[in-house]
């Protein structure tokens, strides 16, 4: 192990940081917001602007690496993070928060992107399940950690903004003293959306309804629990149960879904989001353990989802195709996860914080509906022509086309 871990120490400590400060800098803004007294739709166009502008910066930013290099790129992007992190503290105001988040979000992709790239190309075939295994362990513990960081100072106060802005700046710091050379040029995602619903019209709409939940998720999950009267750090806590349930139901889920029509598997999934949502809606008062054990097991629902659907998508697709329809279904994610923040904040502002696991319960409610419909107008995929299921990381940030290409599905392609 240590001599996988040694060669790509220095990009996984890059990898820690960056998450770090995205992991606080996550459910700071939206409880900063909430505190200000700002609408929850207000809050939801502050994510619409980072999920846009992330998934403008997974198509944009592979062609400014070709014309300036990624050292360069990166250090640029780096800089933009901390100055949009530190902005946010300086300028109270909401059109401010939505240019700044924007901002952040397309230097996130890039600087995610450009990490990914150098740790894959560092990566032997042989050795990429391994080092895509433990990069996502250190995914998960820089975003919660991060989000731990919440009880360090007042979110009122400009103090977890320096803070966020520091874990940034560090994270250039791996990457800068390294002297290995510049990866191969980033991923360009090819986009088919007729033959992407041609291939899986499950997995087109699903993916989409995926984007809708967890982009709901992300940013206005915070903005329930602060409204809900949960003190910062039952709100850390809160976000790291969903990101735990989520690492624990991953693999067991995965595994069933290998053995057996895997509609059905994502069917009871969709079925088990739209139950612990709708309790989690109506428990508002209970105690702080039943809600922190129902989050636990909403995160088991909400995350491993998306490899699902990325795995049944894959059932259906040529081997040497795992990467195009991957990253077509990354788009598809991507627009989902604008929209989210947007109805939740809508729902909440209707309804009350609870109005949050209402619109989620209802989102699952009709993709379990139209998933149990397409099982009844397609055959199964035989299982011995199935792929493998992967686990594939949703947490913060999305998915990118580099982390595509660390998955050891994409040495298929090369076929």
């Amino acid at each position: 192990m240590l001599r996988l871990v040694l060669p790509v120490s220095g990009l996984l400590t890059s990898t820690l940081f960056l998450l770090s400060g995205l992991g606080l800098i996550g459910v700071l803004l939206p409880v900063r917001a909430a505190v200000e007294g700002w609408s929850p739709v207000v809050i939801g166009l502050i994510g619409f602007a980072y999920a846009l502008c992330f998934t403008a910066g997974c198509i944009g930013v592979p062609r400014l690496v070709l014309r300036v290099g990624h050292i360069r790129v990166y250090a640029v992007l780096a800089t933009l993070l901390a100055m949009s992190t530190l902005m946010h503290a300086l300028f109270v105001n909401p059109v401010a928060w939505v240019i700044f988040r924007g901002i952040a979000g397309f230097a996130l992709a890039g600087s995610y992107m450009i990490v990914e790239s150098w740790l894959n190309e560092k990566t032997g075939n042989e050795d990429r399940g391994t080092v895509y295994s433990i990069y996502m362990i250190v995914t998960s513990i820089g975003v919660m950690g991060g989000q731990f960081l919440l009880v360090v100072a007042d979110p009122a106060t400009a103090t977890l903004f320096m803070v966020a802005a520091l874990l940034y700046a560090a994270a250039v710091i791996p990457t800068g003293l390294s002297n290995a050379s510049s990866p191969q040029p980033l991923s360009q995602v090819r986009l088919n959306f007729r033959k992407l619903y041609a291939n899986s019209p499950l997995a087109f709409i699903g993916i989409a309804v995926n984007g809708v939940i967890f982009g709901a998720y992300n940013f206005q999950m915070p903005v329930y629990l602060q409204l809900s009267g949960f003190p910062n750090a039952q709100i850390a806590t809160a976000m790291a149960a969903a990101m735990i349930g989520g690492t624990v139901f991953q693999m067991p889920l995965g595994r069933v879904s290998d053995k057996m029509d895997r509609r059905r598997v994502i069917t009871a999934v969709s079925v088990a989001g739209a139950a612990l949502s709708i309790a989690l809606a109506s428990i508002s008062e209970a105690s702080f353990a039943l809600q922190i054990a129902l989050i636990v097991l909403f995160g088991g629902t909400l995350m491993p989802l998306y490899s699902l659907i990325a795995a049944h998508a894959n059932d259906h697709a040529a081997s040497d195709e795992f990467v195009e329809i991957s990253s077509g279904l990354l788009i598809i994610y991507g627009v989902g996860t604008m929209i989210g923040p947007l109805v939740a904040g809508g729902f909440m502002s209707v309804l009350g914080p609870a109005g949050f696991f209402v619109m989620l319960a209802g989102f699952y409610i009709v993709f379990a509906a139209y998933a149990i419909w397409r099982i009844t107008q397609r055959a199964a995929v035989p299982q011995d022509e199935t792929t493998d299921y992967t686990f594939t990381a949703t947490v913060v940030p999305s998915p990118t086309p580099e982390t595509l290409q660390l998955d050891p599905r994409s040495d298929e392609t090369a076929t």
